[in-house]
């Protein structure tokens, strides 16, 4: 176990905490979705209460090393005043003698966030630029990370700050969370356990349907991938997407399920269409030329949901279909709903499937919604991530 934000004495010092912000921003710059600031509230909180001064920091989409002010955290710290009622001052940069000179100024209470930690080429290239950590680590006085979203990556404000903090650096509430409730997934499911895994491509789930294979007592596979594993099976696709060069691995994964005796279920009927017409189709009579698939249709999901009805625990990641358009989007929506109402424990994996959850407002009829889609899919594929293994022990 790693020390958590309750083990640090924080009453007078000045947290540095990372945290995961990298929100959606509509055209005018407004915050669409705060679900990730949100998840982060109860260490924020809990660090004013105890009587700290809180020093955040985090990326914001990808600047690549260079400033760039589209990718300013200013709607962040806005949002963030609002939130928390009390002003968010906002760093002129993430390091520097003028933020230092802020940083140390701070009183206790007072909340201030760092400007973009992306806009340095040391956060995401910590050889390159190796002091960029030892800089960032000068501004606190004990070290928080409750950006699991952030988690799988061995960036400076994740894993070379912890040096720095050889300890004192623990993990924040939602950390805390997350790892407790994928320990469970990866290292104790309660059985029997099913996964259900989405999304476009095999080629980055591959590693992790291979991992569950260890773990599982059956998998359902839909969205992007399954045509990948309905031509690996001989059927015809169309213009469907499909990871050509992962076919074999494809049939390797449904070899070793049959070897295995897990269940594997791939949609039963498609939603397909040819740019103009879409039409419903049975999945064994194959995807015509000048056709692709977009989404599950419903006897899918009917025949799906009395089998996943049995799951003591379920793990969901990835969407069934195109589910930005609401035209594909059913297939995703109509599995969510159900899921909602399962007495197993569901634990959806991050990304798109939590943002489907989101525009339903299903958020509570889930025992966990990850903040991390990439995180979680490789904490269930090794069981350990950097930015976890870098903390201090207990």
């Amino acid at each position: 176990m790693k020390l958590s934000l309750q083990d640090l004495d924080i009453k007078g010092k000045k947290v540095l905490m990372r945290v995961d912000f990298n929100v959606p921003l509509n055209d005018v710059g407004m915050i669409t979705n705060d679900a990730r600031i949100q998840a982060s509230l109860p260490s924020m909180e809990y660090v004013l209460a105890q009587g700290g001064g809180l020093i955040l920091m985090c990326h914001f989409g990808r600047p690549r090393g260079k400033v760039n002010p589209n990718l300013s955290l200013r709607p962040v710290a806005q949002h963030l005043s609002n939130i928390l009622e009390r002003n968010v001052m906002l760093a002129p940069d993430s390091v520097g003698s003028d933020v230092e000179s802020i940083a140390k100024n701070l009183q206790m209470g007072e909340v201030l966030l760092l400007e973009n930690l992306r806009f340095h080429k040391g956060e995401e290239h910590p050889d390159e630029e190796p002091e960029f950590a030892e800089n960032l680590a000068k501004l606190g006085d004990v070290y928080v990370d409750d950006a699991f979203g952030a988690a799988h990556r061995n960036h400076s404000s994740i894993v070379g700050i912890t040096k720095f903090f050889p300890k004192t650096s623990a993990m924040g509430f939602l950390m805390e969370k997350e790892v407790l409730y994928l320990s469970q997934v990866v290292l104790n499911p309660k059985r029997p356990f099913y996964a259900i895994i989405g999304g476009a491509k095999v080629g980055s789930k591959l590693a992790v349907l291979n991992s569950l294979s260890q773990k599982i007592d059956g998998i359902f596979i839909g969205g992007g991938m399954s045509f990948t594993f309905f031509k690996a099976m001989g059927l015809s696709i169309g213009d469907s997407i499909c990871d050509d060069e992962m076919i074999d691995n494809a049939k390797s994964f449904l070899k070793i399920c049959e070897e295995k005796a897990i269940q594997i279920h791939l949609p039963k009927d498609l939603v397909v269409t040819n740019d103009q017409d879409i039409q419903m189709i049975l999945s064994k009579d194959g995807v015509k030329k000048g056709w692709k698939g977009m989404d599950i249709g419903p006897q899918t999901v009917e025949e799906w949901t009395p089998l996943l009805s049995k799951g003591a625990t379920i793990f969901w990641n990835g969407p069934m279909g195109v589910f930005e358009e609401p035209s594909f989007a059913h297939g995703t929506e109509r599995l969510a709903q159900n899921l909602s109402m399962m007495s197993g424990d569901v634990i959806v994996g991050g990304g798109d499937s939590v943002a489907a959850i989101s525009n339903l407002k299903l958020e509570k009829s889930f025992t966990h919604l990850s903040t991390g889609g990439g995180a979680s899919l490789e904490f269930i594929e090794f069981g350990h991530l950097p930015g976890v293994d870098a903390l201090t022990p207990k």
